[in-house]
């Protein structure tokens, strides 16, 4: 475990910074340009992971487990938001026969 933690403050932690917001970009883009309703919730994960990979980073540059705690129960909120997300899917798509988000506005009463 000790190796990894080296391996990891090796780089430097402007580079995580920097790696992280360009991900976490482009999942912001992708939310709020495409109109698929897969590819948005993809790009929430995306958004999701950049954070995840940042509270890991910072967890090892200060020696401390409480970023990588967050970073499991994130994980946990992602999971179940991810089968609740591709439930609604399910059923937007057996109503409307399509996943584009525009669509949705057949739903209203």
């Amino acid at each position: 475990m000790e190796t990894i933690s080296k391996n990891i403050q090796a780089i430097p932690l402007n580079h995580y910074i920097l790696l992280c917001s360009i991900i976490f970009s482009i999942g912001v883009i992708g939310v709020l340009i495409r109109r698929n309703a897969i590819v948005i919730f993809m790009s929430v994960e995306l958004m999701l992971n950049s954070v995840n990979l940042l509270l890991t980073a910072f967890s090892v540059y200060r020696g401390d487990a409480t970023g990588q705690v967050f970073v499991f129960f994130i994980m946990a909120l992602a999971a179940a938001e991810v089968a609740i997300g591709l439930a609604i899917i399910v059923m937007i798509y057996r109503n409307t026969n399509s996943i584009d988000i525009n669509v949705l506005n057949r739903l209203k009463w």
